[in-house]
């Protein structure tokens, strides 16, 4: 009870800290369906608010959501997986998120139902889910405007 204590007065302030300098940025983030408080206010910390990157590639390897091929010369050849090599706690929250994003997130819906529909596996659409959310957080960050459904095929792929 003592440890929920402080991880409750932990996250206050943190979020009391990102109203303070990127209030901007945080409502920003939690307008993409899919995107809630606590994992926009973790992308902003561990971003540095965007800034630590230069593309949406690089912020998604550093996720570790990016496929990796395992090969080696002629004779293997394994399955394409995620490198995990990245943070741990995003790729957790972003998969979370993509649970929520499939219902609410029209882009992530057609995404989702389309990897689907070829006879993928459900985990692995969602996988591809946290990705594509990955970026259009990077995206709106990016570019200070508020998520639009109208605009969503601007968002980088």
């Amino acid at each position: 009870k003592q440890l929920d204590k402080e991880i409750k007065a932990i996250e206050a302030r943190i979020l009391s800290l990102v109203k303070e300098d990127q209030q901007h940025q945080l409502s920003l983030l939690t307008s993409i369906p899919g995107i809630g408080q606590k994992t926009a206010l973790f992308l902003m910390v561990i971003t540095d608010g965007f800034s630590k990157f230069e593309n949406a590639g690089q912020l998604c390897s550093y996720a570790g959501i990016t496929p990796t091929i395992r090969e080696s010369g002629s004779s293997v050849r394994g399955r394409a997986r995620i490198s995990k090599v990245g943070n741990r706690k995003l790729r957790n929250l972003l998969f979370l998120c993509s649970f929520n994003a499939c219902r609410h997130n029209k882009a992530c819906r057609a995404l989702y139902e389309r990897i689907v529909n070829k006879g993928k596996s459900k985990k692995l659409a969602l996988i591809a889910v946290a990705n594509k959310l990955l970026k259009q957080c990077f995206a709106i960050a990016r570019s200070g405007r508020p998520y639009d459904e109208a605009h969503v095929s601007v968002l980088p792929r």
